[in-house]
């Protein structure tokens, strides 16, 4: 009697066993299953992503450097949601992580690539710098740059840095060169008077103020103003006319004899023309200025 009741108890707790490993399992199959009204089970929460999905969050974080997880998740819930699909942070931080290498590629071919070419004579970058004379006082040097051909357009030392002034030198480009549609400057009190305002709206000429602390989006002339210092830091003047007289081959320098690597080795002044001299007859002469500071070879059909 002792045996058969202990037999009997031995296969009810087995009996119990099976069924509760069989109910977990279908428990666990049914996790992350969403279902929809009037319907079955539809998909399950981990199946596998398209192949498009990770290469997207790739170039996410290639772009948004700063981002966190979270914040490039919800970004990419916003842009996809509506197609059907949609990332969580767990993902988006094992996607981060198994492709560190190929986010600092991308990163790196993103910052080097080279800028889409642009209509000519359509935007226009206007800034300031300053060079110290011999006595220590400081000249400001206004510089307009042309997007398009990078071509210098101004490089004047200014008497002073008022609205006025720049309007005067903005003029003078405008009866020379014709007007473009957009003039693009940092937020530099003289850059945002209302007078320098009011005056580019009686020229017809959009202000593209960049934002705050994003020297960046004005880079054409940031990047040429760092030519010019590059050399102008190493030539010594006197005087505020000292300076415009030097400023004058500098000029003639970088719009002319200098090739640009983002045009594909032309210089300014022949984009600004439309002349491709590699297929035409041209003479050459040496160009020498500054001591040896600004040298090349001056090509002219």
């Amino acid at each position: 009697m002792r045996l058969f009741l202990g037999l009997f108890l031995v296969l009810g707790f087995a009996a119990i066993l099976v069924l509760w490993s069989l109910n977990h399992r279908r428990r666990c199959q049914s996790f992350g299953r969403r279902k929809r009204s009037g319907s079955s089970v539809v998909n399950y929460r981990f199946t596998k992503k398209p192949d498009w999905v990770p290469k997207e969050i790739i170039r996410m974080k290639a772009l948004m450097r700063d981002a966190g997880c979270r914040s490039l998740a919800d970004t990419f819930n916003r842009r996809f949601a509506h197609a059907g699909t949609t990332v969580g942070k767990t993902y988006v931080s094992d996607t981060v992580r198994k492709h560190r290498y190929e986010i600092l590629l991308l990163r790196r071919r993103l910052k080097n690539r080279p800028p889409k070419p642009m209509p000519i004579n359509k935007v226009w970058a206007m800034d300031l710098t300053g060079k110290a004379d011999a006595t220590g006082q400081i000249h400001s040097i206004l510089g307009l740059l042309e997007h398009g051909s990078r071509v210098n357009l101004c490089l004047q030392a200014l008497p002073d840095k008022s609205s006025l002034t720049l309007l005067r030198c903005l003029l003078a480009a405008v009866e020379r060169y014709g007007k473009p549609e957009c003039l693009r400057t940092d937020n530099e009190a003289v850059f945002t008077s209302g007078l320098f305002r009011f005056g580019l709206w009686l020229l017809g000429i959009r202000h593209q103020p960049i934002e705050k602390g994003c020297p960046w989006m004005n880079g054409r002339v940031e990047r040429f103003f760092g030519t010019l210092k590059s050399k102008l830091d190493r030539w010594e003047v006197d005087s505020l006319q000292q300076l415009n007289d030097a400023l004058v081959p500098f000029r003639f320098w970088y719009n002319h004899v200098r090739p640009h690597r983002n045009l594909d080795g032309r210089t300014p002044a022949e984009v600004w023309k439309d002349d491709d001299l590699d297929f035409r007859p041209r003479t050459e002469s040496w160009f020498a200025a500054w001591d040896g500071l600004l040298t090349g070879y001056y090509l002219r059909v």
